[in-house]
């Protein structure tokens, strides 16, 4: 099946806030509901007895469905406050959010609200390269980013369409081999196409659109995005690989796929890691590689100012004592594995990043995989990577004191290396370039 041009933009249901019992908002301007008059100013959404309940600053209330959708009028926004951004990563944190398009508020059956925007495709991308990375990185690179995001959400929108079953975070626990593998995907988002969040990809409305470039990168490439063999491609990034991009399988479902595979982020080959004394010497180097960026000035212009606050990010350590790892692996795992005593890596991808992970304590053993659950288990939040490798620190009695994780990269390595990207563009290099650089064999190709 290959897709062909379309007659013109489709239209994105993003989920901002999912699972809130109230959500405050403010319409900036003139929204119509079905069967009302237009509305503006503060408000509260709330849920009361199977239904949504607006209510104005006087908590007069204006409308009682199981669904409100409010439509703006030409050039209106709308703000929600308190959005929680950078969930579950060390990141955290809350803003206030302002959003063009529409506003729909919807019904769980646990009795929260979810808070979708509905918006052209095209406006979808000029925040989503603005949120991902800084509207002041290089115009090459924000057009890179505006084709790579356009081919990502059109190719999850086509699965959606095309697939019964949601997309969901898959689990796989082999009790008597005491090994878990779990890797999420696109989870089931039922009430709209994808999340705001990390997640799917950074979607902050117009709060973080500074610049004419990011407009002028989406304009650019209106339509155009990346294909493989006709089809559009399910395209991946991350934050920084480290040095080398990691193969799909490795942080997903065991298949391959052909444009997602494993890269030397730098214009000089790496070879790829197969043994433990390899993704050592790897690990503990400082090989040269596009994202090895010590630049301030640049990545200043290139990323976010919360992302700024991760400051070690190419190469990168943390040490643990293993009284206080017994318990972060307790707690989200959900297993005690009793007095540790053993972290090895058993599957490492090409980039060096694990995908299953055997952890021995007094108690019990268990396998862990893979690279996303890997670094929550290992982390109050997550660890950079799974491109890590484990040394131990021990007492006066021989005792395992600590546990030091040293590693490589941020994020999951797989696809676009985000500030390889943004370096290569900084050198002069296209946009097409770089996609074809990460993306091995893909064409683009516009299609609508």
């Amino acid at each position: 099946m290959t897709h062909e041009p379309v007659a013109t933009q489709p239209y994105v249901a993003v989920g901002v806030i999912d699972g809130s019992k109230t959500i405050r908002l403010r319409l900036n301007g003139r929204f119509t509901v079905d069967g009302l008059g237009p509305l503006s100013g503060a408000s509260t959404a709330h849920a009361e007895e199977g239904m949504v309940v607006l209510t104005d600053e006087r908590q007069q209330e204006l409308v009682r469905a199981p669904a409100i959708k409010l439509v703006a009028e030409k050039d209106t926004t709308f703000t929600l406050f308190g959005v929680t951004i950078g969930k579950r990563f060390h990141w955290e944190r809350e803003e206030d959010q302002t959003f063009q398009g529409n506003l729909i508020l919807k019904l769980r059956e646990q009795q929260t609200i979810v808070a979708v925007n509905e918006i052209p495709l095209e406006d979808y991308l000029k925040s989503v390269i603005s949120s991902e990375m800084s509207a002041t990185a290089p115009l090459e690179f924000l057009k890179s980013h505006a084709i790579m995001s356009r081919s990502w959400l059109l190719a999850a929108l086509e699965k959606r369409k095309s697939s019964s079953e949601p997309y969901m975070s898959t689990e796989c626990f082999d009790e008597v081999k005491g090994e878990v593998a779990r890797w999420y995907d696109r989870e089931g988002h039922e009430f709209f196409d994808v999340c705001a969040d990390d997640h799917c990809q950074r979607y902050q409305g117009i709060t973080k659109i500074t610049s004419a470039e990011a407009e002028s990168a989406v304009r650019q490439t209106y339509g155009l995005v990346m294909t493989y063999k006709g089809m559009v491609c399910d395209a991946r990034y991350s934050k920084a690989c480290g040095g080398l991009t990691e193969n799909f399988a490795t942080a997903w479902d065991d298949r391959s796929v052909a444009y997602l595979v494993s890269v030397p982020d730098a214009p000089v080959a790496h070879d790829p890691i197969s043994t433990e004394e390899e993704a050592t010497r790897w690990i503990l180097s400082s090989p040269e590689a596009y994202c090895h960026a010590e630049d301030q000035d640049l990545l200043k212009k290139i990323l976010p100012d919360f992302d700024r606050e991760t400051t070690h990010f190419f190469r990168w350590r943390i040490e643990y004592p293993r009284e206080e790892l017994e318990d972060i692996i307790r707690k989200k795992s959900g297993f005690d594995v009793g007095i540790l005593r053993e972290i090895l890596p058993l599957h490492r991808g090409p980039s060096g990043r694990i995908s299953r992970l055997k952890i021995t304590g007094s108690k019990r053993s268990i396998i862990v995989g893979k690279e996303l659950e890997i670094r929550r288990w290992l982390s109050p939040t997550h660890l950079y990577s799974s491109a890590f490798i484990v040394k131990t620190r021990r007492d006066s009695q021989g005792e395992i004191a600590a546990f030091t994780f040293v590693g490589a990269g941020w994020g999951h390595g797989v696809g676009l290396c985000q500030i390889g990207a943004a370096v290569m563009a900084s050198r002069s290099f296209s946009a097409e370039e770089i996609l074809k650089h990460y993306f091995p064999g893909v064409e683009l190709r516009k299609i609508y």
